[in-house]
């Protein structure tokens, strides 16, 4: 499903300036937003060893067929420029968990495949990663708002990505 609204053309002359509710809004959602990100990170990662951009390549690789995607697909998925996740594959490439192949479809490309350990290594951190989840997030939430919080997320994904509610 695809959103109907078009952007609209800024008007020329002042910006339209937010209101002192919706200035309330974007700093709490923003703000909180990264808080929880920022404590999920340091909390995987003191439990785990796992950072929270290396357990989303993780969980990425895990989602997939044969447990493999193209590299430049994988960064598209993780939110990340190509360089970046070269990089942290390359760190995971030495612990094991992921390994790199030549694409056999076309020979250009390159494949991030998940390994075994690496599979085992996300076994053992998807615990630590829900249960932050759960305390941080939805125990602080009343059913209510969690179902806001689907539909406020969807709503923007619809706009953002429409592809990621397939």
């Amino acid at each position: 499903m695809t959103s109907s609204v078009s952007p609209q053309p800024l008007p020329a002359g002042e910006p339209r300036w937010l209101d002192a509710e919706e200035q309330k809004a974007w700093r709490a959602w923003l703000y909180s937003a990264q808080l929880l990100q920022d404590r999920l990170d340091r909390d995987l990662t003191q439990r785990t060893g796992i950072s929270h951009a290396y357990y989303e390549i993780l969980v990425a690789l895990s989602e997939t067929p044969e447990r493999m995607m193209r590299m430049s697909e994988l960064a598209d998925r993780c939110l990340s420029s190509r360089s970046r996740l070269s990089h942290a594959v390359s760190r995971l490439e030495e612990r094991g968990w992921v390994r790199r192949q030549v694409c056999a479809e076309d020979g250009r490309g390159q494949l991030a495949v998940l390994t075994e350990e690496g599979f085992a290594a996300l076994e053992g951190a998807a615990p630590v990663h829900v249960e932050g989840v759960r305390r941080e997030l939805f125990d602080q939430l009343s059913p209510e708002q969690i179902e806001n919080m689907r539909d406020f997320g969807e709503t923007l994904l619809r706009h953002l990505d429409p592809n990621s509610l397939r």
